[in-house]
């Protein structure tokens, strides 16, 4: 199989050298309007294109991981040639644009189209998956290290997006929602409550530390996890309490889960290139990726400039 990577900034040069691995590929065509970005490329063996147009001739699958006000534009090109597709997340700018691409997959139904949110690749994810039962309260952090990096995006599609993604078609799928947020572009807090549940959402741009953490609180057990590391504890109550100089003391059997440590990213090509082989949907489907955006503009309808 032929694949192409259109835009080759920080991510697209990790879906270049993660597909130089994958055995099932072929050859690897990049275009990016960055002619020396695109020749760097050539480290991993991959074919420069002079033009998009080139590139769609070419391949039978193509990552987009241009700058997300460009998405809409590169998915419709892409949508037109037939070609199978994995679109960095968020999948287009707005929701709006979001919804017109739903519409333009109506009568595109042989093609696989995924996107890219890597953390449901998490190998964490999966984990907690099969942990939880009833979570009564979920709180999940995602906070960065202030960045020269250019983004045309908030906070919340920046990074927020992710947690919005794993709670709503991982922890809570389907289930009816009140949500209240406040921020700014930078910074981003959000509170859902789901029934009796109860989940709080941070992201930030403007860190000094980088952290990705999640919290879940069952009535019989805790689970912490760290999406960096991979690594992930069960705190149960075994009911036993002692007084310790006029402090109440809760003795925890603590459990360190085995996670098979793996790269997301690759995991996630993996995925997609099985999915366009078998012809199956790709597990973060363009219909959950366009209600990500939909709950994105909730939030920022609440509370982010």
């Amino acid at each position: 199989m032929n694949v192409g990577v259109i835009g080759v900034g920080r991510m697209g040069k990790n879906h270049v050298r993660v597909y130089s691995e994958l055995k099932r590929v072929k050859d690897i065509y990049v275009y990016d309007v960055d002619r020396d970005a695109a020749e760097s490329m050539k480290k991993f063996d991959a074919v420069v294109c002079d033009s998009l147009d080139d590139l769609l001739r070419v391949v039978d699958a193509v990552s987009i991981c241009v700058p997300t006000s460009l998405h809409f534009e590169v998915l419709t090109k892409v949508l037109e040639r037939g070609i199978h597709t994995l679109v960095e997340k968020p999948i287009t700018l707005t929701f709006e644009e979001g919804k017109k691409v739903l519409e333009t997959l109506k009568e595109k139904r042989d093609v696989v189209v995924g996107v890219g949110h890597i953390e449901r690749f998490n190998p964490i994810v999966g984990e907690i998956r099969e942990i939880i039962n009833d979570p009564i309260y979920v709180d999940i952090k995602r906070h960065n290290p202030t960045s020269i990096r250019i983004t045309d995006s908030s906070v919340v599609e920046d990074l927020m997006i992710h947690d919005i993604d794993i709670v709503f078609h991982v922890l809570f799928p389907n289930r009816e929602f009140k949500i209240f947020s406040a921020g700014n572009r930078d910074v981003s807090t959000v509170l859902i409550r789901f029934d009796r549940s109860v989940v709080t959402i941070s992201a930030s741009r403007m860190a000094a530390k980088k952290i990705r953490s999640i919290h879940i609180e069952e009535e019989d057990f805790t689970i912490e996890g760290d999406f960096m590391s991979q690594e992930l504890f069960i705190y149960r109550k075994p009911e036993k309490y002692r007084i310790e100089g006029w402090r109440y003391v809760q003795e925890n059997i603590i459990e360190k889960v085995l996670v098979n440590k793996v790269e997301p990213l690759k995991v996630e090509l993996e995925t997609f290139i099985d999915c366009v082989e078998r012809g199956e949907s790709f597990p973060v489907t363009p219909e959950q990726a366009v209600f990500n955006l939909k709950i994105c503009e909730m939030v920022k309808q609440h509370g982010v400039l």
